[in-house]
């Protein structure tokens, strides 16, 4: 299972808030059908296809631009494990078991 955290972020907005453009961001990826999850800081795509991950990453990263910014900077961590098939949900779960003991 690939997860990927993409943090995209407009430049020369001339504004401090970029709500708006996070919201068309994740439009796209909604619309792309890949699985994601929004944080405060980013948001997690999650996938057994790389190519599926990086297309989604392309479609929101251009979203942004689409909004009405030319300049966009974004960073992508991608953690691909094939030794076995975890979800993000489980990968929190196991993180929140250890926390309980």
């Amino acid at each position: 299972m690939i997860s990927a955290e993409i943090t995209i972020i407009p430049i020369g907005t001339g504004k401090t808030s970029l709500s708006d453009y996070v919201a068309a961001a994740v439009a796209a990826l909604d619309k792309n059908g890949v699985p994601y999850k929004v944080s405060g800081m980013g948001t997690i795509i999650e996938s057994n296809d790389l190519e599926e991950v990086l297309d989604a990453v392309k479609v929101a990263h251009e979203a942004v631009f689409f909004k009405g910014t030319d300049r966009v900077a974004t960073s992508i961590i991608i953690d691909d494990r094939r030794d076995v098939e975890k979800s993000i949900k489980e990968k929190v779960s196991s993180v929140r078991e250890k926390l309980e003991k």
